[in-house]
């Protein structure tokens, strides 16, 4: 398995995001599903160099590889959303969700509001520990709450 995203260049990522779309595809159907659609020779170098990386497995089907990714894309998604979280807010939820409800971007819908407060309360209770992480417990900031308008 791929220690981390890290380790992918942005090309392999690209066929990783293709591959995560179609769910298990040939290196044609990848080749179609792409930005600057590369040769096919070059997708399947690709494919080669991710599956020694442990992202993709295969199996042949009549005289076809059909190639599927080795980590879920919930995973994959969790891993992306940590490295961003470390690279860009400092490891902090807080100076993440400060940024993503900046009025600058336009105010949140009544429902976006409701729902956000919804999952906050449901992965974070007063007292559990949640403000170790380097930016304060959930549901805290040190600026004025947005409300709906």
């Amino acid at each position: 398995m791929v220690a981390n995203d890290k380790e992918l260049t942005r090309r392999e990522r690209q066929v990783m995001d293709a591959l995560y779309q179609l769910n298990r595809a040939t290196a044609q159907e990848i080749m179609d599903a792409l930005p600057d659609r590369p040769h096919y020779s070059s997708v399947r170098s690709l494919l080669a160099v991710l599956e020694e990386k442990g992202a993709v497995k295969h199996t042949k089907e009549s005289r076809r590889f059909v190639y599927e990714p080795t980590v879920s894309p919930a995973r994959a998604r969790k891993g992306a959303l940590r490295r961003m979280l470390s690279t860009f807010f400092g490891g902090s939820p807080e100076r993440l969700m400060q940024n993503l409800l900046d009025p600058v971007d336009g105010p949140l819908s009544a429902a976006e509001v409701a729902r956000i407060r919804q999952l906050l309360e449901a992965g974070h209770t007063p007292g559990d520990g949640g403000d170790d992480r380097g930016g304060g417990a959930a549901g805290t900031t040190s600026q004025p709450e947005k409300t709906a308008p």
